[in-house]
């Protein structure tokens, strides 16, 4: 296989001490793929972690549409986990494993550009406009500099924040980031990874996964109802990817060692290869 540009996007569950050894197998995965001479770029979130110093700092999480409305001290504690603990705890797991990875949030180098998002009604939110506060929408990202740290074979592991033209900083769902970075490095290989093992048939039954998937199958899987709730964003947004230049998307559960490198060399082997 031919050197692919990867970028990998982890939530923040993976980070917690209760998935050390499934951690373990996605640094040595990423390891692997390094060493086969692929590029990779990985963003993580943090949502689980915030919302959990949120209560120790007497905070409510206020979550509309699962999404996160971001006042201002929320946008304080994602700071100090997302950009602060989760991206020093990904990168100390990559260094453990010997790569040169280099720890950044969206508003270095003014990575992640983005604007305010405006109010706007959503999925769960009901019927009125729902302002998200410090919630931004992505609307750039300096491709030229990931090149660079791709370039001199460095790993960028990149905090979901971002930044408006001023500088001011704003928390961004993890997913969007990623397929915004994708995108501008029109990338390869986007592989998504979450607590499900792929699109299933049937919500209940692991065992219907669907190996692959058009874009236009996609589409109709959602139309029919047999895609539902958190995964109709994520399977719209990597539509959007796709159509962009984004080569495939991954769609991948637990993992387990081989697995990275299994979804790159045979899609749909592991979780849901989605394609154009």
């Amino acid at each position: 296989m031919s050197a692919l540009r990867v970028v990998i996007k982890l939530g923040g569950e993976l980070l917690s001490p209760q998935r050390a050894e499934e951690l373990s197998a996605i640094t040595a995965g990423v390891r692997t793929l390094i060493d086969e001479g692929h590029r990779v770029v990985l963003v993580h979130g943090g949502g689980p972690q915030t919302s959990a110093l949120q209560r120790q700092l007497g905070q409510e999480p206020n979550m509309v549409g699962g999404r996160r409305v971001t006042d201002d001290a929320a946008l304080d504690t994602m700071i100090m986990v997302v950009a602060g603990r989760m991206n020093v705890a990904l990168v100390s797991a990559l260094r453990k494993v010997g790569l040169s990875a280099v720890g950044l949030n969206g508003v270095s180098a003014h990575l992640i550009q983005c604007a305010k998002r405006p109010a706007k009604v959503v999925s769960g939110g009901g019927p009125d406009p729902v302002d998200f506060g410090h919630v931004g929408d992505v609307q750039g990202v300096n491709q030229a500099f990931l090149s660079l740290l791709l370039d001199a074979g460095h790993s960028p592991v990149i905090a979901c924040l971002g930044s408006d033209e001023t500088g001011r900083p704003f928390n961004i769902n993890a997913d969007t980031v990623a397929n915004g970075i994708a995108v501008a490095l029109k990338a390869d290989r986007l592989l998504l990874l979450t607590s499900t093992p792929g699109v299933l048939r049937d919500v209940a039954d692991p065992s219907s996964r669907i190996g692959t998937l058009t874009v236009a199958q996609g589409r109709a899987a959602i139309a029919d109802g047999m895609v539902q709730g958190g995964m109709i964003p994520k399977l719209e947004e990597s539509f959007e990817a796709l159509s962009q230049g984004v080569g495939q998307i991954h769609i991948l559960g637990h993992i387990t060692p081989g697995d990275l490198a299994r979804a790159l060399g045979e899609p749909g082997a592991v979780g849901t290869a989605l394609l154009p």
